[in-house]
């Protein structure tokens, strides 16, 4: 069982959400698909069992003992990252132009590291997570490849809760495919509606079964309303009413998941959301 805990926008309280039913289903996979800025694992104290280099692109580079000084390889590219015979790395896309104008061979792409990937035993599952390089650009490959290092070490039939990208790109793209469920965290303002509405769309291509969780959802009833009523008006099920609550900001101060925090109407709230969906899926 695989559920994907996405928003439409950053800043919606997603990995808060993904960090608490993590702990509330207890030993379960988790896997940090927010590949720009991973911090799922802040919140849990781990040991690195395995790390591996990922590639992730391809970079030209120029032999200049062929090099027959031509020019037209800087001609060509059209990212501006080559001048002089020099290569710019960080502005070098590997789309291939300059290979197929040198008439030398003098021109290759090569693969380049843009990730490590890791595998952090935690001692109640794992976390499948990525730390970019410096300039990298995430990606739904990378995304894939921490997936694909989930389901080579988790148990047949176990629970697996991704924590995605916000938005609607490529990497959330990665992260929704073959998927059960996705929970999208929104919250009550038109432009968490109106990306909701988005990450919907997304959803509903790969005929994936969507749920909706409101966070700090008193703060605009108002808002809030219109939300249900559009989840009502499209047969989407709300699981889950989120009060806005200072203790999350201490639990995320903490680096500890608000579940830890007794006394918090938001653990309350997310135990009864956590009931819901397993009741559903």
């Amino acid at each position: 069982m695989v559920i994907s805990v996405l928003s439409g926008k950053g800043g919606t309280g997603k990995t808060t959400v993904a960090a608490a039913l993590s702990e509330l289903a207890q030993h379960v996979m988790q896997i940090d698909c927010d590949v720009d800025a991973p911090n799922l694992y802040l919140f849990h104290r781990g040991t690195d069992v395995e790390r591996k280099n990922f590639y992730g692109s391809m970079k030209a580079r120029i032999n200049k003992d062929l090099c027959s000084f031509c020019g037209r390889c800087e001609e060509i590219c059209k990212f501006g990252a080559i001048s002089n015979l020099t290569i710019n790395h960080f502005q070098c896309e590997g789309c291939g132009a300059c290979t197929l104008v040198c008439s030398q061979d003098a021109i290759c792409l090569e693969e380049e590291k843009t990730a490590d990937t890791f595998l952090t035993e935690t001692g109640k599952g794992f976390i499948s997570r990525a730390e970019m390089g410096i300039g990298s650009d995430g990606s739904g490959k990378l995304v894939t490849q921490l997936r694909n290092n989930a389901k080579r070490i988790a148990q047949k039939g176990s629970l697996q809760i991704i924590d995605g990208s916000p938005g609607i790109g490529c990497a959330v793209i990665a992260s929704i495919t073959d998927t059960d469920a996705a929970l999208i965290v929104t919250e009550p303002t038109r432009s968490g509606l109106d990306d909701l509405k988005r990450i919907l769309e997304l959803s509903e291509h790969f005929e994936t079964q969507v749920m909706i969780c409101i966070n700090k959802y008193d703060i605009n009833l108002d808002m809030t309303d219109q939300i249900k009523r559009f989840a009502e008006e499209n047969k989407l099920l709300v699981a889950g009413l989120i009060p806005f609550d200072p203790l999350v900001m201490k639990a995320v101060n903490a680096l500890k998941p608000v579940t830890e925090f007794a006394e918090s109407p938001a653990r309350k709230a997310m135990e009864d959301m956590w009931n819901f969906i397993t009741r559903v899926i």
